[in-house]
């Protein structure tokens, strides 16, 4: 950590902020769920990300790659193929995503109560 890195603070010059930054966004999350189960090839973990662009998916490979969370092999067959996979460092990431995922579920039904009293207050607002 530097110097400027203070808890709760959120300092843009924090490394932390980036990591967390790239390995929360929705696709990264996503990607770590589809490949929990073992290697997977590229279009495999496109079919499995419904709405996500072939760019978005490379982006989002490129950065669990660089940041140690997943593997990239190239296979030689004709044609060649790409596979990845989980590290064990991003296999660490797994019990908090599940938990995410998991209150996601539960409270699902919280979060879209709230979403329609926001509507309808925000709807009245604007009569």
């Amino acid at each position: 950590m530097t110097p400027n890195c203070k808890p709760q603070h959120f300092s843009a010059e924090c490394p932390s902020r980036l990591l967390i930054d790239q390995i929360a966004d929705k696709w990264s999350m996503m990607v770590v769920a589809v490949l929990d189960a073992g290697p997977l090839r590229f279009n495999v973990i496109k079919k499995q990300l419904e709405g996500v662009t072939q760019k978005a998916l490379t982006q989002c490979l490129r950065r669990l790659e660089r940041n140690g969370l997943i593997s990239r092999q190239v296979i030689a067959e004709s044609p060649v193929a790409v596979q990845y996979e989980i590290t064990p460092l991003g296999r660490t990431l797994q019990p908090p995503f599940r938990a995410l995922y998991a209150w996601t579920i539960a409270k699902m039904p919280e979060v879209e109560s709230a979403r329609q009293a926001f509507d309808r207050r925000a709807a009245r607002s604007r009569r």
